[in-house]
């Protein structure tokens, strides 16, 4: 994954895809967050909070969460941030998916690659 670095505090895993880089933080739902340099569309870092409970599997499997921050976003950042989502390095933490609750709805969701 190139210049990658992890730090585990406590129950927050951060892992650093550009050491130094300037970035801009968003939020994709409540416990993940998106580092990443809007100009170049290119990802900086990652930031799990409750990482144990995101990693956490449950009977059925891996747990997903709905990437909620996306409905704040304007379609132009959505749409890099998608994007971004899709490609390495960030697929190779996150695996991006979607739940059709109807055949007019999508919503994107997430879920932690078994790797991590």
């Amino acid at each position: 994954m190139g210049n990658l670095q992890s730090v585990n505090l406590g129950d927050t895993l951060y892992i650093s895809f550009a050491p130094g880089e300037q970035a801009t933080g968003i939020e994709l739902t409540p416990h993940i967050l998106l580092r990443l340099n809007k100009q170049e569309h290119k990802a900086i870092g990652l930031t799990f909070l409750e990482y144990s409970l995101l990693a956490q599997k449950t009977n059925m499997g891996p747990r997903s969460f709905p990437l909620t921050g996306l409905t704040e976003l304007s379609e132009d950042l959505r749409d890099i941030v998608l994007d971004i989502l899709q490609r390495p390095p960030v697929s190779d933490v996150l695996l991006l998916s979607s739940y059709t609750p109807s055949i007019s709805e999508t919503i994107p969701i997430t879920l932690l690659q078994a790797a991590c």
